[in-house]
């Protein structure tokens, strides 16, 4: 499979769509081109009928045979057919209902929290005050989240149980944007923020994200920056060439390639080196979020 996707740090339904990926548990390629760039209008146009990201394309070799698929809803449900055993949807029908349902809505409403607030996966503001179509948003979301973890999530976290489905990572994005604008949330939905930024997938996402240098001005806001939300990465840096270290390995952790002199990291005290330096970077945004670089680490 190829999952075709924009920036990680400002697009909300790539997200889903690579969340909804991860579920499968099947390998899957990754492209990518910037929003708001010549790259990305080609991507689109190269896309027709679909133009947009998410969209999933299908081989030969993979369940269902070609084809393609875009629209994170659709991705879902593609997802559910080719991958009958994945965790994409709950197995209990009232529960599938319940989650196929809360997922619809947030594909399609809460626009004035979308509107005012775009994802964006780098920052934490202070002092960003939410409209009252915002504060609407918000109290529907809590009571969506509420009313699927007492009626179908058990002991949790996730909505629907223990594991994630396709309804979390439809609402992933929003659990971001409550981080990101320090929206007023319950005890709870603060404990499924909580659960939601500590999912190694998402949390690898966010890892790249950060490493990502690309910034879209009209999803940025000139307040002040408010603390960190989520797991506390282990302290990281990237080390430059003239300091003259040496990677206590030889080949990248991720990529089996060999490590290139101006990719290395400062890792909990250990140098550590990458084939290029997005893997670094990374890396150095969140060591703990890589199982392949957990060898490697004091």
């Amino acid at each position: 499979m190829q999952l075709l996707i924009g920036n990680r740090r400002y697009s909300s339904w790539s997200l889903r769509g690579h969340l909804l990926a991860e579920l499968t548990g099947a390998p899957f390629d990754v492209r990518q081109a910037m929003l708001e760039t010549p790259e990305f209008e080609a991507l689109r146009a190269e896309q027709a009928p679909a133009r947009t990201v998410p969209m999933m394309r299908f081989s030969e070799q993979d369940p269902g045979g070609a084809g393609f698929c875009w629209d994170s809803l659709a991705i879902a449900e593609e997802l559910a057919d080719r991958f009958p055993s994945a965790p994409i949807w709950p197995e209990a029908p009232a529960a599938r209902a319940a989650a196929r349902s809360l997922a619809a809505e947030m594909h399609a409403g809460f626009h004035a929290l979308r509107g005012d607030c775009p994802m964006n996966l780098g920052r934490v503001y202070a002092g960003f005050a939410p409209s009252q179509a915002v504060r609407d948003d918000l109290a529907r979301i809590e009571a969506l989240w509420a009313w699927a973890r007492e009626t179908f999530g058990g002991e949790g976290p996730y909505l629907f149980g223990a594991a994630p489905c396709a309804a979390d990572a439809m609402f992933a994005p929003v659990a971001s944007r409550l981080a990101t604008y320090g929206l007023p949330r319950s005890a709870a939905a603060q404990a499924y923020m909580e659960t939601i930024f500590a999912w190694s997938a998402f949390r690898r996402w966010r890892a790249m994200a950060d490493a990502e240098t690309a910034r879209l001005a009209d999803s940025e806001q000139d307040l002040p920056e408010g603390p960190r939300f989520g797991p506390v990465p282990r302290p990281a840096r990237a080390v430059a060439e003239a300091e003259g270290r040496e990677a206590v390995n030889a080949v990248c952790p991720y990529s089996g390639r060999p490590v290139a002199a101006n990719s290395l990291a400062e890792i909990d005290g250990r140098v550590i080196g990458f084939c290029n330096p997005f893997c670094r970077d990374k890396s150095v945004a969140d060591a703990d979020a890589w199982p392949k670089l957990a060898p490697l680490l004091p």
